[in-house]
């Protein structure tokens, strides 16, 4: 009987594996792949903040499941995984419903011979007061889209009003000064000027005031000094207020109510910080987890209590050697790991005798994008070490990433015609999604 690899989630990691084990072990009939997903098209996670700003248009840049499926030598099942049985060597899928609440696909099974969770993570709130209720959130496109009609709206209802009316402002508070939210800062400082270009101008672009809050003392607290101090001034000189050591203890309808008093209006507001695994994960069936719902995983990326499941990407808490840090939860390791497993499932599936090769985390560096006003970030690498990049050479490595992500699903020819195709588009389209 046909080995049975079953991988949950369609993120980045997710998706490159189905589309390199479809290629290889797929095509041959050595294995067959499955891949499940809540959603039926693919977009990478880093440009979300661009769907909100509406720099980027989600439906030209998103990828079809069915389609890579098709084209890959998979076979893709919607619907999202609610709970697992390793005795019997199944996962239960939740019923999935159309928008008006129709069951379009009921609750059932799927059996695995090697199951590989990769289900990403989601924005962690930490429990803080009114924050679910009242701020928006950019873990999926949809979120992404509702934060952006909403910006719209805001712009739609100032351009309807009165010519003798006085001119109108909206706040935006960001919660999180990692990636996402210096990029969102950027993106939306950009967005000013491109609506009021097209004639949204009731709203001038000096009247969007953007607060960026961190609750540690300084922006992207994750990466090197030299890189966060740059984007700060940058941040600063675009006119974003930056608030470092600002808890924020509670979120109402109107504003953000930080852990020593200050009070931050604000019609619109992004949660940004933290990340956790989702809920369903739990201790699932036995399986270890952290604080934050992860996967507890060895080197090799196979789950500590059941060698037939594998996790990875931000849904695992892999360790790395000589630390006591796991890996970081971004989307180079995800793509390190995919490129792992790709070699250790075709091992397995072969019956090849040996240990599993172990995951071992190499950091090529970090880029920030700050729209078109620019992009700081360093390579590393073995020959030339760490190297500072900044403005138009950091921003071309930045775009080079999503291409090169774009070659592991579709292969360099079928990239370069979306390249070719997305600059003859930039002469007939608006520079800002406007619907």
């Amino acid at each position: 009987m046909t080995h049975r690899i079953v991988i949950v989630g369609g993120g980045a990691g997710g998706l490159e594996l189905a589309t390199r084990l479809g290629k290889t072990l797929g095509k041959r009939g050595s294995a067959s792949i499955v891949l499940v997903d809540a959603n039926l098209t693919h977009i990478w996670k880093p440009l979300l903040h661009e769907v909100a700003a509406g720099s980027l248009n989600s439906s030209e840049d998103e990828l079809n499941y069915v389609a890579q499926a098709k084209w890959n030598h998979f076979e893709f099942q919607l619907g999202r995984m609610s709970g697992l049985d390793r005795a019997e060597k199944k996962i239960q899928l939740a019923a999935t419903y159309d928008e008006n609440g129709v069951e379009l696909l009921p609750a059932r099974e799927l059996a695995y011979d090697t199951l590989v969770i990769a289900v990403g993570s989601t924005t962690n709130d930490f429990g803080t007061q009114g924050a679910a209720q009242h701020c928006l959130f950019l873990d999926t496109r949809k979120q992404a889209e509702r934060f952006h009609q909403q910006l719209l709206n805001h712009y739609l209802r100032a351009h309807a009003g009165q010519n003798d009316a006085p001119e109108q402002m909206i706040s935006v508070a960001i919660v999180g000064a990692g990636a996402t939210g210096v990029e969102l800062a950027a993106e939306l400082h950009n967005a000013a000027h491109e609506l009021a270009a097209y004639g949204l101008d009731r709203i001038k672009p000096e009247n969007m005031h953007i607060t960026v809050i961190e609750a540690g003392p300084r922006v992207l607290p994750a990466l090197p000094e030299r890189i966060s101090g740059p984007v700060h001034k940058t941040l600063e000189k675009l006119g974003v207020r930056v608030m470092t050591n600002a808890a924020v203890s509670e979120v109402t309808n109107e504003s953000l109510i930080t852990a020593d008093g200050q009070v931050i209006p604000a019609s619109l507001k992004v949660w940004a910080a933290g990340i956790r695994a989702p809920g369903f994960l739990k201790d699932i069936d036995g399986l270890e987890t952290n604080r934050i719902n992860q996967l507890q995983v060895l080197p090799t990326l196979q789950t500590t209590r059941d060698e037939n499941i594998f996790a990875f990407g931000d849904c695992a808490a892999c360790p790395q050697p000589d630390s006591d840090r796991n890996v970081p939860p971004r989307a180079q390791a995800a793509h390190q790991q995919a490129s792992l497993l790709a070699k250790s499932l075709k091992q397995r599936v072969e019956g090849k005798a040996g240990a599993l090769p172990e995951y071992r985390y190499t950091d090529y560096g970090s880029l920030i994008s700050l729209s078109r006003f620019s992009a700081v970030g360093n390579l590393m690498g073995n020959l030339t070490g760490s190297v500072m990049l900044e403005g138009w050479l950091a921003r071309m490595f930045y775009v080079s990433l999503y291409r090169m992500h774009q070659m592991a699903l579709y292969g360099t020819f079928r990239t370069l015609m979306l390249m070719l195709g997305s600059r003859i588009g930039r002469g007939t389209d608006p520079r800002l999604k406007l619907h």
